[in-house]
């Protein structure tokens, strides 16, 4: 029985809300916070270097020179870079936030990367849902093979956004409910590719799209998540977290190739 791309699409983005399970599971404390930002960063840096780079190298390949295939990809992840830059500089800033929080500065610091990386995953998971609608469109196989690849680093990415947002609203549903929430945005990419903008997604267009989405996790594991994990006394959790996410998801990638 074949499975409906559109199903396959929406399963991978409810992924980032099986992430956020862990905060109705564990409680959100300052430990917890480091862990899982150092996890999500990980995990953001193995799947943008070891993952889409690469695929976008191999297709950019067979077009251009070899010059030419690693200048774009270079444009392409500056772009995704300082999208990812300018989209913090909108958000508000930390001593805007701390009128609100009573002058807690942890539970500050966690809800601006909260908001950083909410932002970030929404932008990000948009053209993943287009990718894994074209990938079941393409092959019932390479459908599923593709929504277990993006599931795969949606749920720790998920627990990125609820952990620090269950800790600094100190409401666990609260958290939970914005992890499943920037994870709508896959489904959501996928139906308008269908109605509206199916034209325009070639291939060159998708890989030069996910390049960009690369760059944008860069950008928020390298600037926000895992300074976020490595501050304070609680560094080496969040040291571990780190290389907990990132040898889980080069193990993950190699298992899915």
């Amino acid at each position: 029985m074949t499975v409906s791309p559109l199903v396959l699409t929406t399963l991978a983005g409810l992924s980032t809300g099986a992430g956020g399970l862990v905060v109705v599971l564990c409680k959100p404390t300052r430990r917890l916070l480091c862990i899982s930002a150092g996890f999500a960063g990980g995990v953001m840096v193995a799947a943008s270097l070891a993952d889409l780079v690469p695929g976008a190298l191999r297709f950019y390949g067979m077009y251009l020179p070899p010059f030419a295939c690693g200048g774009a990809l270079v444009l392409l992840l500056g772009a995704g870079m300082l999208m990812a830059a300018l989209l913090g500089r909108l958000l508000p800033e930390e001593e805007e936030l701390a009128a609100r929080m009573a002058g807690d500065a942890a539970r500050t610091a966690a809800l601006r990367t909260a908001l950083i990386t909410g932002a970030a995953l929404l932008l990000h998971n948009f053209p993943e849902g287009i990718l894994t609608l074209f990938a079941g469109t393409a092959g019932p196989s390479l459908g599923i093979r593709t929504t277990l690849a993006i599931a795969l680093h949606n749920i720790p990415e998920g627990v990125a956004v609820a952990v620090p947002f269950a800790y600094a609203l100190r409401s666990r549903v609260g958290g939970a409910a914005a992890a499943l929430v920037s994870g709508f945005a896959e489904p959501a990419g996928a139906v308008l590719a269908m109605l509206f903008l199916h034209r325009w997604f070639t291939p060159g267009f998708l890989n030069g799209t996910m390049v960009m989405v690369a760059g944008v996790m860069l950008w928020v594991a390298l600037a926000q998540l895992l300074p976020s994990a490595l501050a304070g006394r609680d560094r080496l959790p969040g040291l571990l977290g780190a290389a907990a996410g990132l040898l889980g998801m080069l193990l993950g990638i190699a298992a899915l190739s």
